[in-house]
C-alpha cells in the first residue's frame, strides 16, 4: 500500500488532498499544526499526526511516525497581501520560513529514505500568481517563485535517483479560509500604507469583477496533486483551477 505524507492537511487544499488520496485506496499521514480527528473520516488507512514544518523536531518526529514515504506532498503555507513598504521584515521572513524553508525540511527529512529505496515523488504547492506579477502580492510571489526553483532545480539532482519532483500552481481560491487568514494577519500588522489606498482600491476593483467561474476549487488542487504523485508523464508545472489554467495558457 503507498503512503503519502500531507503538509498543512488540516484545511483547504490540504484536507481535500488527504480525502481523495484515501478514496484511492493510499495510506495517508495527514500532517497537522493542530491536529483533529473530526476532519477525516476514520479509516484504518489515515494517520493523523501533528506536524510544524517550521519545528525540525515537529518534522523529525512526524517522518519517523510516518514510516516509508512514497509521496510527500508540500502543501502547508501562509498568505499574505501588502506592498513591499507595508510588509514589516518579520512578516517576510516568516512567508519564506513556512512557504519556502518548511518544504525545503520536508524533502531534506525524506529524501534519503526516498534515495535509498530510489523511489519516491515530491508535490510541492506552488502558487499561480508566480505566473504574472499581481500588485501587493510581492512578498508572497517572492517566497512561492523561490519555491518554483528550488524545485525545478532540485529535480534535475534526484532524477539520478529515480525521485520525480513536480509542482502544483492553484489559482485564487475564495471557497478556503486561505485569503480570511491572510487578510486577518495584515489587519493585525497595521493594514495597508495610507500612501498607497490608490492601489489597493484599484487592485480589489479588479478581483471584484473577476468571474467567480475562472476560481480554483479545493477539488482542482487535489487532483492535480493526484496527476503529479501517479503520472509519469506529467509535466514539471501543473496548473489547477480555471483561472491557473488561463494563466498558464
Amino acid at each position: 500500500m503507498n503512503t503519502v505524507l500531507i503538509t498543512g492537511a488540516s484545511a483547504g487544499f490540504g484536507l481535500e488532498t488527504a480525502k481523495l488520496f484515501l478514496s484511492k485506496g493510499w495510506r495517508v499521514v495527514a500532517g497537522m499544526r493542530s491536529p483533529r480527528e473530526d476532519l477525516l473520516a476514520a479509516s484504518d488507512r489515515l494517520e493523523i499526526v501533528k506536524l510544524d514544518v517550521t519545528d525540525p523536531d515537529s518534522i523529525k518526529a512526524a517522518v519517523e511516525e510516518a514510516g516509508p514515504i512514497d509521496v510527500l506532498v508540500n502543501n502547508a503555507g501562509i498568505g499574505w497581501m501588502n506592498a513591499v513598504e507595508g510588509t514589516p521584515m518579520e512578516t517576510m521572513r516568516a512567508l519564506f520560513e513556512t512557504n519556502l524553508f518548511g518544504p525545503v525540511a520536508m524533502m531534506q527529512a525524506v529524501l534519503p529514505q526516498m534515495r535509498e529505496r530510489r523511489a519516491g515523488v515530491i508535490v510541492n504547492v506552488s502558487s499561480s500568481v508566480t505566473l504574472k506579477p499581481l500588485p501587493l502580492l510581492s512578498a508572497y510571489t517572492a517566497s512561492k517563485a523561490a519555491l518554483n526553483a528550488l524545485t525545478e532545480v532540485s529535480a534535475l539532482e534526484l532524477s539520478a535517483f529515480d525521485i520525480r519532483v513536480r509542482i502544483v500552481l492553484p489559482g485564487r481560491a475564495p471557497t478556503t479560509g486561505f485569503g480570511d487568514t491572510a487578510r486577518a494577519r495584515i489587519q493585525q500588522q497595521g493594514g495597508f500604507p495610507e500612501p498607497y489606498m490608490p492601489v489597493v482600491k484599484a487592485a480589489f476593483d479588479v478581483w471584484a469583477q473577476e468571474s467567480e467561474a475562472e476560481v480554483t476549487q479545493a477539488a482542482d488542487v487535489a487532483e492535480a496533486v493526484w496527476q503529479a504523485a501517479t503520472d509519469v508523464a506529467s509535466p514539471m508545472r501543473i496548473p489547477a483551477g480555471a483561472d491557473a489554467v488561463a494563466l498558464s495558457g
